[in-house]
């Protein structure tokens, strides 16, 4: 662990990179980091590059998956199995596809984090901002390891499965891919080609994890600086109402002006974090109850075949999407929860003590604290530990029916 006292003694660069630093390490590889004002020429041409190549393998896998789907004459259950590969890899694209299309936030909300490093001048304030930038770490973290090794270890156990299948006269031995294939396009029965689209849906799959666990990553990084901006701004409002009894000679908490311009800095970045992530979260709720729903009925179906191999695959994807899904639910109730709590900390404080202009100003701050802030899914349901509980009901109750039918 790094020590917080040899990293608040690192420049302003290191700070504010040690919030950002995992997240660019998930979206460069896909080409969805924003592009900032001292990125080089060259790094932006490799930048769509990559963007180029991605929609390629991702298409390239999501095609021929839709249309075996489609036109193969299969049974229910058979559908249903090619549906839940089909349903992550293609949500994933349209999240890849949002990451992009809202890369000028991205690089807002970034840019914003940035400056506030430079602002915030105190010790004990930065050491609240370094405590809030590791919890981003930890829960990033967290998130690419339970949704990269829960998916990316569905493809090699299914990869390491071989199938056998006979082609006229001969009996071939395959690969079995994780995203089934239209065979009348793709001639995966035959060797090279099904390594070759094996590998291409490995890659893919990585690309459509990056861009999940991207998105996720950014929400947690950009809710927890939120955080410690709010907490920075709860010791700000206690200081300044307490100078009256207690001078410290804090020339720049002197002002309840800062304290103000501060809470609306940090509420306008709210808004950029809900305008960033509105759509993915629409997005991700209803791909999640969908995927709950279907490897639960994996799970039930594998369960009575005793196939352990697929049982603890599917448990492993289980488990990282619920773990995905309740994360970002709860970083979009704890993030409201903190803005009402500014206006219960004015209130708390000894603000008899201050003159009656200044207590016309604190009751500004409650008044726009009262405003409800929310994180939404497509401006139509707050994200809440509420949200989460509804999404696991509608996930069995969509399992219920899926048993009756089959």
């Amino acid at each position: 662990m790094i020590n917080e006292s040899v990293v608040i003694q690192a420049n302003l660069n290191s700070l504010s990179d040690y919030s950002l630093q995992l997240n660019r390490w998930f979206l460069k590889p896909i080409g969805a980091w924003p592009t900032l004002s001292f990125t080089s020429r060259i790094e932006r041409i490799v930048s769509y590059v990559l963007i180029v190549i991605c929609y390629c393998f991702i298409l390239f896998t999501v095609i021929p998956c839709l249309l075996h789907l489609v036109m193969e004459n299969e049974n229910i259950r058979t559908k249903v199995k090619v549906f839940g590969p089909l349903s992550h890899w293609f949500v994933g694209g349209i999240n890849y596809t949002t990451l992009l299309l809202r890369s000028k936030e991205i690089r807002g909300c970034v840019e914003h984090m940035q400056t506030d490093w430079r602002i915030i001048t105190r010790m004990e304030d930065k050491q609240v901002m370094l405590k809030n930038a590791r919890i981003g770490r930890y829960i990033a973290i967290f998130c690419a390891a339970f949704m990269q090794c829960g998916v990316l270890g569905y493809c090699v156990i299914t990869a390491f499965t071989m199938q056998t299948i006979e082609v006229g006269n001969e009996t071939r031995i395959i690969h079995l891919l994780p995203c089934a294939a239209y065979k009348k396009i793709i001639a995966v029965d035959t060797s090279p080609t099904n390594e070759i689209v094996l590998i291409s849906q490995f890659v893919s799959g990585f690309i459509v994890n990056s861009s999940v666990v991207g998105a996720f990553s950014l929400a947690a990084v950009f809710t927890a600086h939120a955080c410690g901006q709010l907490s920075v701004l709860m010791i700000w409002i206690t200081e300044f109402v307490n100078r009256s009894k207690d001078r410290n000679g804090n020339v720049y908490l002197d002002k309840i002006g800062v304290v103000v311009e501060h809470h609306l800095r940090i509420l306008s970045f709210i808004a950029r974090i809900e305008s960033v992530m509105s759509g993915i979260c629409f997005m991700e709720l209803f791909k999640s109850t969908m995927d709950i729903c279907v490897l639960s009925y994996y799970i039930l179906t594998e369960w009575a075949d005793h196939d352990i191999q697929n049982l603890t695959t599917y448990f492993m994807i289980l488990i990282s999407m619920t773990f995905n899904i309740f994360i970002v639910c709860y970083i979009g109730e704890i993030l409201t929860e903190r803005c009402k709590k500014i206006g219960e900390v004015v209130y708390m404080t000894n603000w008899y003590y201050l003159p009656g202009k200044d207590v016309l100003d604190l009751i500004f701050i409650i008044s726009r604290s009262s405003v409800v802030i929310k994180i939404t899914a497509g401006k139509f349901v707050s994200m809440s530990v509420h949200t989460f509980a509804e999404v696991m009901k509608t996930t069995f109750a969509y399992l219920n029916i899926l048993r009756q039918m089959m």
